[in-house]
């Protein structure tokens, strides 16, 4: 029997207080680790090339793809997940507080690039395997009629906190620039910050109806994949949004070069690349989730759609840019696209899957993903590197490629279909919380 809606958010205040307590205390940090600016900025102080730049977003994306899948796998067939979330986000934030505790012991030389290198895999694989469970956390503990809500009030409260922590950013660098001491500092601070965001799950509730049934076993690891993604190959409709997607790994991109590019070529200082255009992507990201999650303004699809929009217009700003007016809109613009991904993208993977638990959709999602968006940084920071001889103009080409590619994922999102209650066929073999109650 289907859930009652009435009954699912019995806890609904309740939970949407734990998920924006979590999410303000790990916004605090996240500028700092995640389509940062200052990352960038850090890495290229510490003499890194464009590749090096480009391998930032790889190593994550590789992260939340790859291990997405063990993850999904070890939480399969569990009735409950909380303590599943806490304990994953807490090793993330044990990752940081590692790599911070490093970098203030070792000090400065070459060494320090690759000992950056290898403590953010370690980061990327565990916020990677927090992702898919995450997500379908957030998911289960709200009924379909109040996620969009409930969601856009826990990133609004992210968002809020990002802004903060980019003005903090702006004024650390300012006094410090790039100093290894006070970078230490920044990620010991960040991976506390993690460590004590992680406990506010502990305010958060399930619904005992909304859970896995106790008797439900899990599959072997080879078959649980396959049938996942054979359950995926055939729901087609998922597969054009899985495309319009894609959007997110190339605004990860544009992210990961323009500020070089501003700091560079625009006489920008690295001071407000790294905090006020961070500030203004939070800006542009706090006023799509109010609008478009909190207002409920515009239908799913059309929400999608405007999230691409957005990001087409940013980075034909930036190959216009010419003033830092430009890269202002542009840092806005960038961040309303995210900020209107993020408060649809659990949503629709969960109506479009048909699951009962999504989880096994968003493990193995990013895999299906991840030739294009490992290939596409490495490919930015590769042509960059070779066409140094061409200036501001390398950029401007990798930006105008940019846009080509957006326009390719409105396409996929106007060609998918959110209206089904049910996207999948009938009678198809799930890979996990299978749900064979007809629509």
């Amino acid at each position: 029997m289907p859930i009652d809606s009435s009954d699912q958010d019995q806890y609904y205040r309740q939970n949407v207080f734990g998920i924006s307590a979590v999410e303000f205390i790990w916004g605090l940090g996240l500028p700092v680790v995640v389509e940062s600016t200052f990352l960038q900025l850090f890495v290229k102080s510490l003499g890194g090339t464009g590749l090096a730049l480009g391998m930032i977003p790889v190593f994550f994306f590789i992260g939340i793809s790859v291990f997405a899948l063990l993850a999904s796998y070890m939480t399969e067939g569990l009735r409950f997940k909380r303590r599943a979330v806490i304990v994953l986000h807490l090793i993330s934030g044990v990752a940081l507080l590692l790599f911070g505790g490093l970098l203030a012991l070792m000090g400065a030389g070459p060494h320090v690039l690759y000992v950056f290198f290898g403590c953010y895999a370690i980061f990327s694989v565990c916020v990677g395997m927090t992702l898919p469970v995450w997500l379908n956390y957030l998911v289960k503990i709200f009924s379909e009629e109040r996620s969009v809500p409930g969601l856009a009030a826990m990133m609004i409260a992210q968002n809020v906190a990002k802004l903060i922590s980019s003005l903090a950013i702006l004024k650390v660098v300012e006094r410090h620039a790039f100093d290894l001491g006070a970078a230490a500092m920044i990620f010991l601070t960040v991976g506390g910050l993690f460590v004590l965001g992680s406990l506010f799950f502990l305010f958060t509730r399930e619904n005992a109806e909304a859970a896995l049934d106790p008797g439900h076993s899990r599959p072997p690891f080879k078959a649980f994949v396959q049938s996942t993604v054979r359950h995926m190959r055939t729901n087609r409709n998922f597969l054009c949004f899985l495309g319009s997607d894609l959007e997110l790994h190339i605004v990860v991109t544009v992210i990961s070069f323009y500020a070089a590019y501003a700091t560079e070529f625009a006489g920008i200082s690295p001071a407000v690349a790294a905090g006020l255009f961070v500030g203004l992507i939070y800006t542009g990201a706090i006023g799509a989730n109010f609008f478009l999650g909190t207002l409920g303004w515009f239908s799913l699809k059309h929400k999608t759609l405007i999230s691409k929009s957005g990001a087409i217009a940013a980075v034909i700003l930036l190959c216009v840019a010419n003033t830092p007016l430009y890269f202002y809109l542009a840092s806005f613009l960038l961040g309303a696209s995210r900020g209107t991904r993020m408060i649809v993208f659990a949503p629709a993977v969960k109506k479009l899957s048909g699951l009962a638990d999504a989880t096994p959709y968003f493990a193995v999602a990013p895999v299906l993903t991840l030739p294009v968006v490992t290939g596409l940084p490495l490919a930015c920071g590769f042509f960059l590197d070779r066409m140094a001889g061409l200036g501001a103009d390398a950029y401007r080409i990798v930006f105008l490629a940019a846009a080509v590619l957006l326009g390719l994922t409105f396409f996929c999102a106007w060609r998918t279909d959110f209206s089904p209650e049910v996207a999948t066929a009938s009678g198809l073999t799930v890979a996990a919380g299978e749900d064979k109650e007809s629509s």
